[in-house]
């Protein structure tokens, strides 16, 4: 059982080689799904672009500090549309334990409450079957296919467009009280 704590991290230079070896370990698992930073360079892109103001960028650690997954909010636009990407991906050996539905449950949080969001929106691809289920069990509705939506592993591949709005939030957050 997991220990009531902060879960998330800010993404940092100073744990790129942790990063690095968690995208090493994680190749398998991430195949069609994922295309991480894997190169230092790749790597200082990505913490670079979460400097920006339409990017939040969010680790989910375990109890012991390691890096067990990555959260990335994107493209976040403001004014009447106040919406944004959401994008997950974990890291072998904390896959499957729970650490991503906690993760994206207190980014989600945190997205709606603090950052004023209206909308978040995960594209995820019809076949990836966890990223279906932690999309689901988070109270995500599915919208539609987008077919080829985006290039992932040097391929063009259909996405699932998934959407929560601020009021889907609030809804699924009083029912579990």
């Amino acid at each position: 059982m997991m220990k009531t704590q902060n879960i998330l991290q800010n993404p940092s230079k100073a744990r790129r080689e942790d990063f690095l070896a968690a995208v090493r370990r994680s190749r398998k698992l991430h195949g069609q799904w994922a295309s991480p930073p894997r190169t230092p360079e790749e790597f200082d892109a990505y913490i670079k672009r979460l400097r920006r103001e339409a990017h939040l960028g969010y680790w989910v650690t375990t109890e012991d500090d390691e890096i067990a997954g990555v959260i990335n909010i994107s493209e976040i636009v403001r004014g009447p549309f106040c919406s944004a990407y959401l994008g997950y991906y974990a890291f072998v050996p904390h896959n499957g334990h729970g650490y991503m539905t906690r993760g994206v449950a207190s980014v989600l949080s945190e997205a709606f409450r603090v950052h004023g969001l209206h909308r978040l929106e995960a594209n995820i691809q019809p076949e990836n079957q966890a990223s279906r289920a932690l999309a689901q069990r988070l109270g995500f509705r599915l919208e539609g296919l987008s077919p080829r939506y985006l290039k992932v592993a040097g391929r063009w591949r259909d996405h699932e467009r998934w959407a929560m709005t601020l009021e889907d939030w609030k809804e699924i957050n009083r029912s579990i009280r």
